[in-house]
């Protein structure tokens, strides 16, 4: 479907769940959050008949996310079950690691063949600050097993943050030399209300690009083919590396004109934009009053309708909170 801003919305990312085994400075704040009970989280059987009203209105791609989605029991089932939707190109999942090891041959059993893994820090001791008791060596042979079991893209989500692993750049980028992973660099984006430490904030992907120049010139990948689901990193590689370095800089390289996703909560809201809380509308409500599958793809189309052109936020303004729900809530 084309929105008002000649946009074909085709993709949409699931989160299953709220709940996650880290608690990512940047993405929860240290206490106070209230987690959704059972009931209050769509079932899989009601998501599935919300990605099929989906299709219906032109989604091809999905992306599974949380919260940790490996936390919530069946995971693999409903990944098999996804794969079975007549319409659907593309269905990857992100995970922050921990449990990939265990999960990596079911996943891929289950016809799940592209993967993101989150992961901030290279340092076990930062790795456990940022996330507040996390243990990296998991992460580590996790990507390992995706990576023997086949899953091709892995994509690793590096999140930028000035005073805290901005010194860890050039050790990012050097994985790409002799693993074929794409290693995306994320700009911190002003979501939720887990503000970071006065000491850690806001990092420009120009400066990133810039650090890893300084270490080894980058040459930008043109692909050779583009496909109208690809999503916003700017990759590059550098010379003779098996893998690729992306950015994604939401902030500081506004790349709204061509947003095509859509994102679903766990408590069955539908989301027009990741950076504003405004405009949703309500799945869940509707799905257990007894609607129909052509009157969701109603309320589909209505909220494509009413997508914003753009999220009006600024590098300038990274710390000015349009949307106050959490990150592990809204699925990233």
């Amino acid at each position: 479907m084309i929105d008002n801003h000649n946009r074909e919305i085709n993709y949409l990312r699931i989160s299953i769940t709220d709940r996650c085994n880290l608690r990512c400075v940047y993405c929860m704040p240290k206490d106070g959050v209230s987690f959704l009970g059972h009931e209050d989280i769509l079932s899989y059987e009601e998501i599935l008949r919300i990605v099929d009203a989906a299709v219906k209105t032109g989604i091809i791609k999905i992306r599974v996310t949380g919260g940790e989605p490996l936390v919530r029991r069946g995971i693999t089932d409903f990944l098999s079950s996804l794969k079975k939707v007549e319409g659907l190109r593309d269905i990857s999942l992100t995970t922050n690691g921990i449990l990939l090891e265990d999960y990596a041959e079911e996943i891929f059993d289950a016809g799940i063949k592209r993967i993101n893994v989150s992961l901030d820090s290279l340092s076990p001791d930062r790795y456990r600050d940022i996330t507040r008791g996390g243990d990296i060596s998991r992460v580590i042979r996790g990507i390992s097993k995706a990576h023997d079991t086949g899953f091709s893209p892995i994509k690793i989500n590096v999140v930028a943050i000035k005073g805290f692993n901005d010194n860890e750049i050039i050790d990012f980028a050097k994985l790409t030399i002799d693993k074929p992973y794409q290693i995306r660099f994320i700009e911190f984006m002003p979501v939720g209300n887990s503000a970071m430490e006065n000491s850690m904030g806001y990092l420009s992907n120009d400066e990133v690009l810039k650090g890893i120049n300084s270490f080894s010139p980058l040459e930008p990948v043109v692909p050779t083919r583009r496909d109208r689901t690809d999503g916003p990193a700017c990759l590059y590689t550098m010379k003779d590396a098996m893998g690729k370095i992306g950015f994604i800089s939401a902030m500081s390289h506004e790349f709204c004109s061509s947003c095509n996703r859509l994102r679903l909560t766990a408590d069955g809201h539908l989301r027009a934009c990741l950076l504003s809380d405004e405009p949703t509308v309500d799945l869940k409500t509707p799905l257990r009053n007894g609607c129909s599958n052509s009157e969701l793809g109603a309320l589909i189309e209505n909220l494509i309708s009413r997508k914003p052109g753009s999220h009006k936020i600024n590098q300038q303004q990274a710390h000015r909170r349009k949307c106050v729900t959490n990150m592990s809530s809204i699925g990233g």
